[in-house]
């Protein structure tokens, strides 16, 4: 606690807090002139990459003055300048520093840096799912349909894949909307999901992740200026590629909070109080959901989803739902619940005219696969000129990762029981759904025996996001950098662990948080050690 006023003080980006001294290297050894390669002979120029700094400044002169350059952060568009992404942060710059210094034989209290500051599952240990990169596999080298090392059913999907694809390959481009038969198989997975509720192919879009659909659909909505410029309301705490999102495309970002004392729950009466003071500013037109919840891990109750959707129907609004993590589940008492089946068990007057679009991916559930960016949304009440209008806006893109659609087809199309891999397949995916429940409940306990910590129950997704309780004196020497994010950097030097402060994510004045992944028990109690010992939460 009593070294928080220099730590503060110091930079964070700079490396001034790196304790080891600029590793000297030895000077570049003469190389010999070998195979008959001409040097340039005396006298000769030639480019030299180490020189051309001063010979750009020196060509930068026009008339003995300074050529201003076109691209400042004055001529900057300002909505970029206004994005911030807390998970690839400050915080984890530094990080990425500390971990290059270890590799450079600097000595510190570790040896390791632990990420804890995105999901991403197979960097932080978790197995790919065997069948999955069979599928992928065959795909991208159709020679391996030889091989009696891949399965059969592994084969069937792979060559139906490949009969859809332009010139039987991988490398061609998509539809813009998608390989057609993997959205026909997303339709029919959706149906069966939702007991039966019907799903048109027609509807779905693959994308280049969550993240694109999400983006590309808020394209969509944001429209207008002023007291009309539109409004897309989202939970606080929120992943900040919503926040990030509406920065760049100059729309209004409308809080509102979810109920922390109630397990993170989503309160109706909050999204009233949030939608009325809106509406004095701009003109709300968009909610967002994350359900399950990132980063704070609740799964919402059919009867809060009813609550929700009768909200966005009285006041007209465009209903965005980011269900990224309907695989990850873990308390015996909570259910997923699709939004579009408890809008159609609603009524037609309910699920003939809101406007729906949910979102699904390849890189969270039980696969863990972010490095393809496979992912899909499903679009509900969509105007079918607006609708026109959105396959044009995906074809600016021409389409999305052919593997990555690939990949998704896995995860809506898995081996049935009557086929070869079926066994190995599921045996796979309980493991990993296992593994993360009881990390799910070991995170509450623990950290919740943690002086100056306390952990709602993580419900579902992947990510714990407890409250740290930092003393006034802390705060008052934290000298303009927040709280949580001081207490965030001091954690990374100290331990080596990267979490991302709870500031990034949004939270109640007053409060402070991070989010931890459930991810790697030794390291989790290691982590958990660490805590115990830090001043820095306790008076």
């Amino acid at each position: 606690m009593h070294r928080l006023q220099s730590v503060a003080a110091r930079s964070l980006m700079a490396g001034a807090l790196d304790p080891c001294p600029a590793l000297s290297a030895p000077p570049p050894a003469k190389r010999p002139n070998r195979g008959g390669l001409r040097l340039p002979a005396a006298g000769v120029k030639r480019y030299n990459a180490a020189g051309a700094p001063a010979a750009v400044a020196a060509a930068a002169l026009v008339n003995g003055k300074a050529r201003d350059k076109t691209l400042t952060m004055e001529t900057l568009n300002p909505q970029v300048k206004a994005v911030e992404y807390a998970v690839r942060g400050p915080i984890v710059i530094k990080a990425g520093e500390i971990e290059k210094s270890l590799q450079e034989g600097c000595k510190r209290p570790f040896t390791e840096v632990i990420k804890a500051n995105i999901g991403d599952a197979h960097a932080m240990g978790q197995q790919p799912i065997t069948f999955l990169r069979q599928v992928v596999a065959l795909c991208t080298f159709p020679e391996l349909m030889d091989s009696p090392s891949f399965p059969e059913d592994a084969k069937r999907r792979a060559r139906r894949i490949l009969q859809s694809c332009g010139g039987q390959s991988l490398g061609s481009y998509s539809a813009s909307q998608g390989v057609d038969c993997i959205r026909k198989d997303i339709a029919t997975y959706i149906e069966q999901r939702d007991q039966g509720v019907p799903s048109d192919w027609e509807n779905i879009f693959l994308t280049t992740g969550a993240s694109d659909g999400i983006v590309n659909i808020l394209r969509l909505l944001v429209s207008g200026a002023g007291r009309s410029r539109t409004g897309v309301m989202i939970p606080i705490p929120q992943y900040p590629l919503y926040s990030a999102a509406i920065a760049e495309m100059g729309a209004v970002q409308v809080n509102y909070y979810l109920d922390e004392d109630n397990c993170w729950a989503l309160d109706v009466n909050e999204l009233h109080r949030s939608y009325q003071a809106a509406k004095e500013h701009c003109q709300p037109r968009v909610l967002c959901i994350i359900n399950p919840g990132n980063p704070t891990g609740q799964v919402q109750s059919k009867k809060c989803i009813e609550d929700v959707l009768h909200f966005a129907y009285e006041e007209n609004l465009f209903v965005m739902a980011d269900e990224v993590y309907q695989e990850n589940v873990y308390a015996p008492d909570c259910q997923f619940h699709s939004f579009k089946k408890v809008l159609y068990e609603m009524g037609p007057e309910y699920f003939n005219s809101v406007e729906l679009a949910s979102f699904h991916s390849t890189s969270k559930g039980y696969t863990g696969e972010c490095g393809f960016r496979g992912g899909f949304m499903e679009v509900v009440n969509l105007d079918p000129e607006v609708k026109a209008q959105l396959v044009k806006l995906l074809s600016v893109r021409l389409c999305p990762p052919v593997a990555g659609q690939a990949a998704m087809d896995v995860i809506v199309n898995p081996p049935q029981p009557d086929e070869p891999s079926f066994t190995q397949f599921y045996k796979e995916k309980a493991a990993v759904l296992g593994a993360l429940a009881d990390k799910a409940k070991l995170t509450e306990q623990i950290l919740s025996a943690v002086p100056g910590i306390k952990c709602n129950p993580v419900q579902g997704a992947m990510y714990a996001f407890p409250q740290i309780f930092i003393p006034p004196r802390a705060v008052e020497e934290a000298l303009g950098m927040q709280p949580d994010m001081l207490y965030c950097l001091r954690l990374l030097e100290e331990t080596g662990i990267c979490v991302v402060p709870g500031s990034g994510f949004g939270q109640r004045e007053g409060t402070y948080h991070f989010r931890y992944i459930l991810k790697k028990y030794k390291n989790f109690c290691r982590f958990v050690r660490e805590l115990q010992v830090s001043p820095y939460i306790q008076d």
